[in-house]
């Protein structure tokens, strides 16, 4: 039977890559996204995925996906919560509710989807990745909501595998570093661009795709064993502590 893998955030971005790379393999997908014309629009032409538009911070919403996706499919073989916001913001800036919207979307969403389709999960045996961020495993300014929240995420895939293990699913971590994606462009200038390529030691951003092939191979039976793991993947960002440029010339 054919396998399936179910994408949030599929709209665009990493989610997309990931969308793509599946089906390249010969997976279903099913695309998950809170933006429904967006969605419409990346899932036209692709044979083999079903759109399924979803807030994941919902509960109720969520709890409905999930029987959705059980009529249209009967199975689910991965997980890839990507779906996130980003939001950034000085500490005595990030009111309240500015810090709730950002950790239900990026860390309610991954518990509330993961938690929804773990019974589906556990009769194929299947995986989880969550999509976390290197701001989960190092601090940078800016980012008290979005850091803390996907350091929860980082955290939540560790209790997963621990808890889900024995029901033989899989549950994992990427964090991706600086990412050439349209809203990272759009939004960094060349000060920033060039501070990141002083800091990354490939002296580069990722590519959507580099990311979504970690993604892919962490939901294969190539990576039967492994689990409870997060993978950073950012061009040896985290590897360079503070990484002060004039410290490598």
């Amino acid at each position: 039977m054919t396998k399936t893998a179910v994408v949030t955030g599929a709209a665009r971005g990493i989610g997309l890559a990931t969308t793509k790379l599946f089906l390249a393999e010969g997976r279903r997908v099913i695309m998950v996204d809170n933006d429904e014309a967006e969605l419409a629009k990346a899932a036209d032409g692709l044979t083999g995925a079903t759109p399924l538009p979803c807030d994941v911070s919902d509960p109720q919403g969520v709890n409905l996906l999930a029987r959705a996706v059980m009529d249209a499919v009967g199975r689910v073989d991965a997980l890839v919560n990507n779906a996130g916001l980003a939001d950034f913001g000085p500490i005595e800036q990030t009111d309240f509710e500015r810090w709730r919207a950002v950790m239900a979307t990026n860390l309610d969403g991954v518990f509330l989807m993961s938690q929804a389709l773990t019974p589906a999960l556990k009769a194929t045996k299947g995986a989880i990745v969550n999509i976390a961020s290197i701001s989960a495993l190092r601090a940078s300014t800016l980012r008290v909501a979005y850091g803390t929240s996907k350091a929860g995420v980082a955290h939540l895939t560790q209790q997963q595998a621990v808890e889900l293990g024995e029901h033989g699913i899989r549950a994992n971590c990427v964090c991706p570093g600086p990412v050439r994606t349209k809203l990272a462009m759009a939004v960094h200038t060349q000060d920033i661009i060039d501070a990141y390529h002083d800091a990354i030691p490939l002296n580069r951003y990722g590519q959507e795709t580099e990311v979504a092939e970690a993604i892919v191979w962490l939901c294969s039976d190539k990576a039967s064993f492994v689990t409870g793991q997060r993978l950073a993947v950012d061009g040896g960002f985290e590897a360079t502590g503070i990484g002060l440029p004039s410290l490598r010339e």
